[in-house]
């Protein structure tokens, strides 16, 4: 019987670690070397190596690491982001790098309306009103925002911004967006969105501003002081790409000088925050802790679809979800 291929993980369990339910699914492709083990024997793992899988950032793929590695074929990302990944070093070492699209498409969208519900409906304040001891009576003239037939405007409609525009869709909202590419006309009439060339101009009209973009050089800190300006004083900015997308600092400012009224963040900068850090005091925001696709249908997929595309790697077959600086700049 032939020998399985190694693939190198950082660990199992834990907070970060790679979850135990999923072990099975690597194991049928692969020979499970945990970091720690192989730092123990590298002599004994090193020209063994053909997988590298990143879960939640771990192991960190610097140039030690590809060094040591001789026969590396393929760097395996979990999720869609790759920001944390040095994608002109990982390809000068002859190294493919994936990652998984789409899997997360529908439970991180989920969360972005689920955020946008509960900062508009006052959800988590209303939560802490019920449940105060010192609560007597509810102030019954205290107003919640509307999202039927209000403004949303979806700021990356790939695969998540318009998996957000389908359910937006079903709440009558009124839907614009900005993308690097308009999408096709027929996809716009599906849901009734407006392509905003500008940003500006989405964010002036917007009563939501959704962000769904990856993180990329020209996407960090996409919205800073002067985008925040342009946004109503009655707009919520939801953010479900990554905590690097928003200046915090510029957004506190926003946020407590009432340049706008409200923010839902499942994704900050670092994450978690500073204990104490303003957003996390502030009776304006919601923070949630990274959980757009944290379901267990969506984790597994994302487990058979890293398997995939590096048992494809090793087989030098087709690569459906290879990531390349060329394909990122598109």
């Amino acid at each position: 019987m032939e020998e399985l291929p190694y693939a190198l993980l950082s660990h199992c369990g834990g907070i970060t670690g790679f979850p135990k339910p999923y072990q099975g699914i690597v194991q049928q492709h692969f020979r499970v070397v945990y970091y720690a083990e192989f730092l123990k024997n590298k002599h004994d793992f090193a020209d063994k190596i053909q997988l590298v899988l990143v879960w939640w950032h771990k192991p960190h793929v610097d140039k030690g690491l590809l060094q040591s590695l001789p026969n590396l074929k393929v760097v395996s990302s979990g999720g869609v982001g790759v920001d944390h990944l040095d994608l002109q070093l990982i390809s000068s070492f002859g190294v493919k790098v994936t990652n998984t699209p789409h899997v997360g498409n529908d439970p991180t969208a989920d969360m972005g309306m689920a955020l946008m519900l509960a900062a508009a409906k006052l959800i988590v304040q209303g939560s802490e009103i019920v449940s105060a001891m010192e609560t007597q009576q509810f102030d019954h003239n205290v107003l919640v925002d509307d999202i039927t037939e209000a403004t949303l405007g979806i700021v990356g409609m790939g695969s998540i911004g318009y998996s957000v525009a389908l359910r937006a869709h079903s709440f009558r909202m009124k839907i614009v967006y900005h993308n690097r590419r308009r999408r096709k006309e027929e996809e716009e009439k599906t849901v009734d969105a407006t392509y905003c060339e500008n940003i500006e101009d989405l964010l002036r009209q917007s009563d939501f501003v959704m962000l769904a973009v990856i993180l990329t050089p020209e996407t960090h800190k996409l919205i800073g002081e002067n985008e925040l300006r342009q946004m109503k004083p009655t707009a919520t900015l939801i953010n479900i790409s990554r905590g690097k997308v928003v200046d915090q600092d510029a957004l506190v400012e926003a946020l407590q000088n009432g340049t706008i009224k409200a923010a839902a963040l499942d994704v900050t900068y670092p994450e978690p925050l500073p204990r104490g850090h303003p957003l996390l005091t502030m009776k304006n925001v919601i923070v949630t802790p990274h959980v757009g696709n944290a379901t267990d249908k969506t984790r597994r997929k994302v487990v058979e679809r890293l398997v995939s595309n590096s048992v494809a790697v090793i087989r030098g077959l087709s690569v459906p979800d290879e990531i390349t600086i060329e394909k990122l700049s598109c």
